[in-house]
């Protein structure tokens, strides 16, 4: 059943999430499906749902947590699938269709600073998987978080923690500021642009930036004035080897939905013997599988009293 339909179009969030994030390969595609899942089965493992209870999954997307979610507690769970984005709540009422779960979901069309279509004190669990850090009001979602769950109820969360990644860029931007770069160091204004491309390079745009502006504290303190209580916050910083091992890859994907990909950033912002120079530096690195990775994941339940 879907709450207030809409037509059905591409935008920002479908874009990224069925294409750009995998960069439209297949192959890799599905090492990002076994990539995420992981924080989804985290995230699953602290709701603590049990059945017949009624799940709210806000930030739905392709419908990974809540399908998970079914596939654990079986038909007698609820789940409530809600979504800024028409398009993806589209898809994921086709892959409920398809699941044959359709008659369990719930489709609700809004942002998670307004609920409204969800009734008071009616749900058991919250979850979310990267969906606060988009949200320029996380307190207004916290409390329409705690509105919904019934007195006992949880959240559970894994959200980002991407401001290391706009201080590098703010680094950057320091550095070529402070001193005229040397012909040896004629890469790192090119890796800045790229960089700040994708990032705030600012104090003053990190502040302004829903993805940058928060860290693992300021999340558990609006968590608690948002009402909750027996608060429980993990922060994994895990480096790991590269999951990009192609230059198509590398150049057609990007980190979240309002980076455009490296190959937008080289058109658009480089010049073709900088877009050469950048290639001879880092194609070898991605090709090699040398290159590694650093995530940043915060994990939060906490419980309505």
């Amino acid at each position: 059943m879907t709450d207030n339909p809409a037509q059905s179009q591409t935008d920002v969030w479908s874009e990224w999430l069925l294409r750009r994030r995998h960069g439209e390969d297949p192959i890799f595609a599905d090492t990002v499906r076994a990539d995420v899942a992981r924080y989804a089965d985290r995230v699953l493992d602290e709701a603590r749902l049990l059945p017949g209870m009624t799940l709210a999954d806000i930030g739905t997307g392709d419908g990974l947590i809540a399908f998970r979610a079914i596939d654990r507690v079986g038909p007698s769970l609820q789940v409530i699938l809600t979504d800024i984005s028409g398009a993806l709540l589209e898809h994921a009422e086709k892959l409920a269709i398809e699941r044959h779960v359709q008659a369990q979901c719930r489709f609700v069309h809004g942002t998670a600073e307004r609920l409204d279509a969800i009734s008071d004190a009616c749900v058991d669990v919250v979850t979310t998987r990267a969906v606060l850090a988009y949200v320029a009001d996380k307190l207004a979602a916290l409390r329409e978080f705690h509105r919904i769950l019934r007195p006992g109820g949880l959240i559970s969360i894994a959200e980002p923690i991407l401001q290391d990644d706009a201080f590098m860029a703010t680094a950057l931007r320091v550095s070529l500021e402070a001193r005229d770069t040397p012909v040896q160091d004629r890469f790192l204004p090119l890796l800045h642009r790229w960089k700040a491309a994708q990032y705030p390079d600012t104090h003053a745009k990190i502040a302004e930036s829903p993805i940058c502006n928060y860290s693992e504290r300021s999340l558990f303190e609006l968590v608690r004035r948002a009402g909750f209580a027996d608060t429980h916050l993990e922060l994994h910083i895990d480096m790991l080897p590269a999951i990009i091992t192609t230059w198509e890859v590398f150049l057609d994907s990007s980190p979240h939905p309002w980076a455009p990909p490296l190959s937008v950033i080289l058109k658009e912002q480089f010049a073709p013997e900088e877009r050469q120079f950048f290639e001879q530096i880092m194609r070898p690195m991605v090709e090699s599988r040398q290159a590694v990775s650093i995530s940043r994941i915060v994990y939060l339940h906490a419980r309505k009293p």
